[in-house]
């Protein structure tokens, strides 16, 4: 039988309370219990009714919990990759508790409260990714605005230049790799415990999308997406690279706050329509990594305007927005992407590189408008490296 929350919930009478003298869901102790394709996450009280405010009394209260948990999806004949217990106190923070018992603990990503809010040292205490040079997160305060056109243009406007590039796919929840990508007709592949990219258009990548149903809603709560997250940057064989581009999902929540306590970013770029709604949570987004310590390499302006097959321009958004909102910021502006027809079927079939091919009026204004911004991220890169110390000579033999 399947794992419910209902049917968790009651295994968890075997734990009991270590100072109530009855189990934790009488003690109610239980406060939250999430569950979905393998993860399963516990939350537990650590002020208010049955809390448990001994350190000591949470470690092992967490490995009875999960332990209890493990055996009764053993029972029900249900595999489970994860079980994530976590501790809630006053005002809705969180202490973790690790995940005793075994399986891979997500990372807890850090929680904004008025008293304490992320900081730089978030990047400070970041680790590089092995063999990656630069890792460059793309992101937006909203969704819809092209954050994964831009990402795979950008990789791909790289590549041409004879970088070697990764792609991964950070929206956990609305992978856009295997339709932009032409990913349909492969099947991921597992080497040495390892996840190995796909190497499509001169680039390597990694998503989500390929490795769950293409049909499945993904119900997940935080601690399950910072899994999938981990999995996918740590368990990918990506090799040497000279850039790994991060297409972030939309808004300012879990999955890049995971990424910033994750991985030392080079920087980030934000993604950003002409329009003053879309403006709004770009602000929110620069505002963001700002406060996580990480570079803001630039703004770029997509959907900037459409130009038609005859090459004539309509201004469907209001151009210049976005170049606007980054001179009031003080960071860079990286250029404006206009949308073609020809970008849409391009996206859609899964063929980026004829986004550098362009012949007619409308392709030639792409072309000219995705390698003038592919220049901008390597010259940006280029500083940000150089104010961070990180640059370092390369010898290039012809």
């Amino acid at each position: 039988m399947p794992l419910t929350k209902d049917s968790i919930r009651e295994a968890l009478r075997r734990v009991q309370h270590p100072g109530l003298g009855t189990d934790i869901v009488a003690a109610e102790t239980v406060r939250k219990i999430a569950y979905c394709d393998g993860y399963a996450s516990v939350t537990l009280a650590a002020a208010g009714t049955g809390a448990i405010a001994s350190p000591e009394h949470r470690a092992q209260v967490a490995q009875h919990a999960a332990a209890a948990v493990r055996l009764h999806a053993q029972q029900q004949g249900e595999a489970i990759q994860d079980v994530h217990v976590e501790f809630a106190g006053e005002g809705g923070s969180t202490a973790a508790a690790g995940n005793p018992g075994g399986g891979a603990t997500p990372p807890q990503a850090p929680r904004p409260t008025s008293k304490a809010p992320p900081s730089p040292q978030h990047q400070a205490a970041a680790r590089a990714l092995p063999g990656v040079r630069h890792i460059i997160a793309v992101g937006a305060g909203k969704g819809g605005v092209g954050k994964s056109t831009v990402s795979v243009n950008l990789a791909v406007g790289l590549a041409r230049r004879g970088h070697a590039v990764g792609v991964l796919d950070g929206d956990i929840y609305g992978p856009s790799m295997p339709t932009m990508l032409g990913l349909g007709a492969l099947d991921a592949v597992v080497h040495a415990g390892m996840l190995q990219p796909f190497h499509v258009h001169g680039v390597k990548t990694m998503t989500i999308g390929k490795l769950v149903d293409p049909d499945k809603a993904l119900i997940w709560r935080g601690p399950m997406a910072h899994g999938a997250f981990k999995q996918l940057t740590e368990q990918t064989s990506w090799g040497e690279l000279d850039y790994l581009i991060i297409d972030l999902p939309p808004g300012t929540g879990d999955v890049a706050l995971t990424m910033s306590q994750m991985l030392r970013l080079t920087g980030a770029v934000i993604v950003c329509t002409p329009q003053k709604v879309a403006q709004d949570d770009a602000v929110r987004a620069t505002r963001m990594f700002q406060q996580l310590g990480v570079e803001i390499l630039g703004v770029v302006e997509n959907m900037s305007h459409f130009v038609g097959d005859d090459g004539k321009v309509y201004d469907l958004f209001g151009r210049g927005g976005a170049e606007m909102m980054a001179q009031r910021l003080g960071v860079p502006f990286l250029g404006a992407v206009p949308i073609t027809t020809s970008l849409r079927r391009n996206c859609d079939s899964g063929d980026p590189t004829a986004n550098f091919e362009g012949k007619d009026e409308a392709g030639t204004r792409l072309t000219t408008a995705l390698t003038d911004l592919v220049s901008a991220v390597e010259g940006q890169v280029a500083m940000a490296s150089l104010r961070t110390g990180r640059s370092r000579p390369t010898l290039t033999i012809n």
